[in-house]
């Protein structure tokens, strides 16, 4: 049975959403980019939910798997609406799982209703990446049809083909979290693999840095890729988010 619900935005546009009801702090699963909920961490947490009794939500972010929206129109900003969005129609405390674009989103959501956060979860996360790791990742001829074009067209392997916008890169900048401190007070726990090719694993210590005021774990995993989705990976994954909401209990 198809149990997915939709949360209508205030322009029209629908997020798809999934959940499972239970107790305690809801454990929300906030994906990367170009990445939709029905991934194996996903799913990986929305089996541990069942079996364990969490309260457990995804969802696809805008011009994301089943959700509504035009790509051309998705920003960082945007996504961080939704996820702030998805949380005010959720009760009680909340443990966002951000995984790679998802950590930044997780983090911002963090900075938005803290108040909320009865811990964080961020699996190689990538704050900033689109100013600090893709457009310098970018060849030159794709960056010069972006400033002059305001788009073009790339092809990467896992992600297919699809378009990124000057609008993206430039609305990120309001967004960025590692040029300054992050007041984040709930536990945080850090998974990040040493062999992500992706997201390299020393910028977690620039985050590391970032969160001065939290708890934090950081954890790197000899041998680790970016999807982290080994049995290894996702029951590391699972303790994390379990020790997470323990941690809350003063919240609940």
């Amino acid at each position: 049975m198809d149990d997915l619900e939709r949360l209508t935005r205030a322009d029209g546009e629908t997020l798809a959403v999934k959940r499972v009801r239970g107790s305690g702090p809801t454990v929300v699963w906030i994906g990367g980019f170009r990445s939709d909920m029905e991934g194996t961490k996903a799913l990986a947490l929305d089996a541990a939910a069942r079996e364990r009794g969490w309260n457990y939500v995804r969802y696809d972010h805008f011009a994301h798997g089943r959700s509504s929206g035009d790509w051309r129109k998705a920003t960082i900003g945007r996504w961080r609406e939704d996820a702030i969005a998805v949380i005010d129609g959720l009760e009680g405390p909340v443990v966002p799982v951000g995984s790679s674009m998802g950590g930044w989103v997780a983090l911002l959501l963090a900075l938005a209703r803290p108040e909320r956060l009865a811990g964080l979860v961020l699996v190689n996360p990538a704050p900033d990446f689109t100013e600090d790791l893709m457009w310098p990742g970018l060849a030159d001829h794709e960056r010069q049809a972006i400033l002059r074009e305001g788009e073009t067209l790339v092809v990467e392997e896992g992600l297919g083909e699809y378009v990124l916008t000057r609008r993206m890169f430039e609305e990120a900048r309001d967004w960025l979290v590692l040029r300054g401190d992050l007041p984040v007070a709930a536990p945080v726990h850090i998974l990040q693999g040493r062999a992500d090719d992706v997201v390299p694993w020393r910028r977690q210590i620039a985050l590391v840095e970032r969160l001065g005021g939290a708890d934090v774990r950081l954890d790197l995993i000899e041998g680790g890729d970016h999807r982290l989705s080994s049995p290894a990976d996702l029951a590391r994954l699972v303790k994390a988010v379990e020790r997470n909401r323990r941690s809350s209990s003063t919240l609940s």
